[in-house]
């Protein structure tokens, strides 16, 4: 089996945080570095996500692909009411 190329990285965390770190590493019985990397992937994952959903509304404000802020406005005024407002389209 071949080995993935790696590189070390280093942060400066708050005790607080490194101390939660080793009690889940403890607790799961792996290594520091295993949490780090494991917390990293989820973060970086995330982050992608918050990007392409991003980009995807952003590409559909140019398309002119937007609902009019008073119909949204309208629309949750509504929510309190007997006969809300269907969603706006």
């Amino acid at each position: 089996m071949t080995q993935a190329a790696t590189k070390v990285l280093t942060a400066h965390v708050p005790l607080l945080l490194a101390n939660k770190v080793d009690q889940i590493a403890s607790r799961l019985e792996r290594s520091r570095g295993w949490i780090m990397k494991q917390a990293l992937s989820v973060w970086i994952a995330q982050e992608e996500e918050r990007d392409r959903l991003t980009q995807e509304a952003l590409a559909d404000v140019d398309a002119g692909q937007v609902i009019d802020h008073q119909a949204v406005q309208a629309w949750a005024a509504s929510l309190d009411t007997d006969q809300p407002l269907p969603v706006p389209r």
